[in-house]
């Protein structure tokens, strides 16, 4: 039995923060350089794939629980 449900958007946003990370924590370490503009696309774009994932989720969920089949929508 599951403690709790999967959530793939927080799983997504959590990926893309930790991506960011480890990409400054080795511009910091010396391991290569990152420009420091690299950061705003990287983290607003997995944001906001995150909160599509997140939307699709809650959807498809939703279509599960009410025992839809989509053909009733419109």
């Amino acid at each position: 039995m599951l403690r709790h449900e999967l959530q793939p958007g927080k799983l997504v946003a959590g990926t893309v923060l930790v991506v960011a990370g480890v990409l400054y924590a080795g511009d910091a370490g010396g391991a290569w350089d990152i420009p420091w503009f690299v950061a705003i696309p990287l983290v607003t774009g997995g944001l906001c794939l995150a909160g599509a994932v997140a939307l699709l989720t809650g959807v498809v969920r939703r279509r599960r629980r009410d025992g839809g089949t989509g053909a009733d929508m419109g």
